[in-house]
């Protein structure tokens, strides 16, 4: 591993060349903030995918993708006057040892979730109204359900034990069922999104991560289904032209080839 020193040396590498890539290269010279966002987001994802897939030098690169957009953003903030590099560095310097006072002050905490309401009472401290303010609201509506259950949990509102959680399911499945006996689609959907919420408020209490669950069955999906794809191209026969039965067949051995 490279030593703090030379850790240092390449940031100021990258500030460098950000440097030179504003004034001499025609595509960045007209970027701006607002044309920036849509790749940040893009890459974020990006990013994701390689941390799902475990694949480490693939999250190096993307790290160092998103890292330059923060170097970015920041080279343009210091053209307006408004921050540099050393601002954002030093705001977040600022933030962490305000919100870690067990570690920066004489507070004492026991665990983790004691760290979590700390950092959520500060946040208040802090002039927020609402410890919801955090949760952006373009998130995806899932990430941003498990972030909103996560902050309310940080203040002391949340379900005792993983049963009760499980109860609400099932309480919010039977009014899903319910209204979809009556056929109003406006009330289904409502419901339909209270099963999701519980679900995943329940995914939480089982401490799993349900973006990630979702994501792993997406891929299981996919594989299965190309799979499927691969078999109708060596028949010669479309798809669209297999019964269900024989898609069934090919799909079950996807899943026997999956479990070796």
């Amino acid at each position: 591993m490279n030593s703090k020193k030379e850790q240092l040396i390449a940031f100021d590498r990258l500030l460098t060349i950000m440097d030179d890539l504003r004034e001499k290269c025609p595509w960045d010279k007209k970027q701006t903030i607002q044309s920036l966002r849509h790749l940040t987001i893009e890459e974020t994802y990006e990013l994701g995918d390689a941390i799902l897939n475990n694949d480490l030098n693939e999250v190096k690169k993307e790290l160092g993708d998103l890292l330059l957009h923060i170097v970015f953003y920041a080279k343009i903030g210091s053209e307006t006057n408004n921050f540099d590099i050393a601002d954002v560095c030093n705001e977040i310097c600022e933030k962490l040892i305000h919100r870690h006072p067990h570690i920066y002050s004489d507070v004492v905490v026991k665990d983790e979730e004691e760290v979590k309401q700390n950092w959520e009472k500060l946040k208040l401290k802090e002039g927020k109204k609402s410890v919801l303010e955090g949760v952006p609201k373009g998130l995806p509506a899932l990430v941003k359900a498990s972030r909103i259950q996560d902050k309310a949990k940080g203040v002391g509102f949340d379900w005792e034990e993983p049963s009760q959680v499980w109860d609400k399911v099932q309480e919010e499945l039977q009014e899903l069922h319910s209204e979809v006996q009556a056929g109003n689609l406006d009330n289904i959907e409502a419901e339909f999104g209270d099963v999701l919420f519980s679900i995943i408020n329940y995914a939480r209490f089982l401490n799993i991560n349900p973006e990630d669950a979702l994501e792993r069955t997406n891929k299981k999906f996919i594989n299965r289904f190309q799979y499927l794809e691969s078999k109708a191209i060596e028949l010669g026969k479309p798809l669209m032209d297999m019964t269900l039965a024989e898609m069934d067949i090919f799909w079950e051995e996807a899943k026997l080839i999956a479990k070796k």
